[in-house]
């Protein structure tokens, strides 16, 4: 099994003003990744795009992030499909071209009782021999609970981290930990914007978007060290940010990419159609908060140089 332990950013995948991929961006992104402190990298999940993605373009991002991280960073490949068999066949796929650990989210299209998720989840994990990451984003409804964790990990033992999204996680957290212990590790998304409450109480990492994986990465390990005062102070430059990306998933990609283009690291913010384009007004303000975001990221940095 492989332990991680900080941030985990999702990789956007860069497109070309006609839409296409940009693999040479796609490149340099894991490759910043690697080089900026990250615990590993995630794709194609929603931060992705996957669901714009066909399947032979899936593989393909999946096979040149596997390339740039040439093991210098764990690479997660996540395999997300309605269908079972498709999704067990993707994740088969993956873990030829080399991936360190499968992922897959929870089919949330409608709705499924427990004993169907775990059939689910179970054919997944049944056809891999790598550690098995489970994500549920669940907006509005439930996420799987520390009881349905405890008995996929026991029935499936490669089955080793959990990805959920939602508030008032904390207790959640503490049943995961007290019913599993460290067998599976959990990790918060939503942007980080729950970590400094979780991470005390046994929180293994986050797997945000990667525009502010340095930053995040900063206050992550200052609450690690205890220093909770100033990461909370740190946090709080980053969520005005973090509050107005969180309102629509592609505002979210639609605003990263642009920081992405102003860090220098991809040459286009294009988010592949159909999507929410935001008004003139909302990249105005889109735009303040990136200038924002550059003025205040220095600080944060030298903090845990």
């Amino acid at each position: 099994m492989i332990n991680i332990d900080g941030i985990v950013p999702i990789i956007p995948v860069p497109f070309n003003e006609d839409e296409s991929i940009n693999f040479s961006d796609l490149k340099r992104l894991v490759e910043f990744c690697a080089s900026s402190g990250a615990a590993a990298v995630c794709l194609p999940a929603y931060a992705s795009e996957f669901y714009k993605l066909s399947e032979n373009e899936r593989e393909a991002v999946v096979g040149v992030a596997v390339e740039a991280a040439k093991k210098k960073i764990p690479v997660i490949g996540q395999a997300n499909h309605v269908s079972s068999r498709i999704a067990c066949e993707m994740a088969k796929r993956y873990q030829e071209l080399g991936v360190d650990i499968i992922s897959t989210a929870v089919p949330r299209l409608f709705p499924l009782n427990d004993k169907d998720i775990l059939n689910h989840l179970g054919r997944i994990a049944e056809s891999i021999s790598l550690p098995f990451l489970v994500q549920d984003f669940n907006p509005g409804g439930p996420t799987i609970g520390a009881q349905f964790i405890q008995n996929l990990n026991k029935n499936y033992p490669n089955f080793a981290f959990v990805k959920l999204e939602e508030p008032l996680f904390v207790n959640k957290l503490i049943a995961i930990r007290d019913l599993v212990g460290d067998r599976v590790g959990v990790f918060e998304g939503w942007g980080g914007y729950y970590m400094l409450e979780l991470i005390p109480h046994g929180l293994c990492g986050v797997m945000p978007g990667i525009a502010l994986l340095e930053p995040l990465n900063c206050i992550f390990q200052l609450a690690k060290a205890g220093e909770i005062e100033n990461a909370m102070t740190q946090m709080g430059q980053l969520l005005p940010f973090i509050n107005y990306t969180l309102q629509n998933l592609e505002l979210l990609l639609q605003v990263e990419k642009r920081l992405l283009v102003r860090f220098g690291i991809i040459e286009h913010s294009t988010v592949r159609a159909s999507t929410y384009t935001p008004s003139e007004a909302e990249f105005a303000y889109s735009d303040l908060l990136i200038e924002h975001v550059l003025k205040v990221l220095p600080g944060i940095l030298n903090l845990y140089k």
